[in-house]
């Protein structure tokens, strides 16, 4: 259980690092058509977030490393990725969808998500049952 948590963490990881860096980079210039003036407030917030994403993506190689030392931490984290995904699935509702591609990341996302918390609590429930199987001491 501990190495499956451990990679679908790495997983969420370089999600933020490599789409954080991406998204900073390109600003939202590169999601407007070129003949629309770019508002530097809209620019300003969107590489902020997106600075808040690429850094995100350090908290949680950290995570990934310690995440013994933190694991109700892994119940946000979860919920965190969970509601990323149902965030996309909001703007689908209101506004439509932004592709097949959008969709299927919405979809990994929501499922990433549910899978983390259900990881933590599987392994934990696992740890108990070894520990009870075993004794208080070990034996």
């Amino acid at each position: 259980m501990d190495l499956t948590l451990q990679i679908l963490l790495g997983i969420v990881s370089l999600i933020c690092l490599l789409d954080g860096m991406n998204l900073l980079l390109k600003g939202s210039g590169s999601y407007l058509p070129d003949t629309v003036q770019i508002p530097p407030i809209l620019d300003n917030l969107f590489r902020f977030l997106s600075g808040i994403y690429f850094g995100l993506g350090f908290l949680m190689t950290w995570v990934v490393f310690n995440f013994h030392q933190i694991s109700h931490l892994i119940y946000f984290i979860g919920i965190f990725v969970a509601f990323s995904g149902l965030g996309r699935l909001y703007s689908k509702i209101k506004v439509g969808s932004a592709g097949k591609n959008v969709d299927n990341i919405m979809l990994f996302e929501i499922i990433l998500g549910v899978c983390i918390v259900f990881f933590n609590i599987s392994g934990r429930i696992l740890i108990k049952e070894i520990y009870i199987k075993k004794g208080s001491l070990g034996f």
